[in-house]
């Protein structure tokens, strides 16, 4: 399965935006651990009542190492394919 150019940059921007927003729900997870460790038990939200902080702080960070993967694989095959065009 061959992907357009226009495909892969937007791979690329998913993974750039899944690693930003991550990372940042990730860091706000360290720091309710740091300051405040007693809210990690209870839930994240008022809407979603299941899932717990401390849970949303892992998943956070697993949505961020998957993001960031993504994007720099979507750079590093946009970069092949430019040195192939080229030669």
């Amino acid at each position: 399965m061959k992907l357009t150019l226009r495909t892969k940059i937007a791979i690329k921007v998913i993974g750039e935006l899944l690693f930003l927003y991550g990372l940042l729900a990730w860091l706000d997870g360290v720091f309710i651990q740091f300051f405040y460790p007693m809210w990690l038990a209870m839930p994240v939200s008022h809407l979603l009542l299941g899932i717990r902080t401390d849970t949303f702080t892992i998943f956070s960070f697993i949505v961020s190492a998957f993001g960031f993967f993504v994007w720099r694989l979507t750079v590093e095959l946009l970069k092949l394919e430019q040195n192939k065009a080229t030669n």
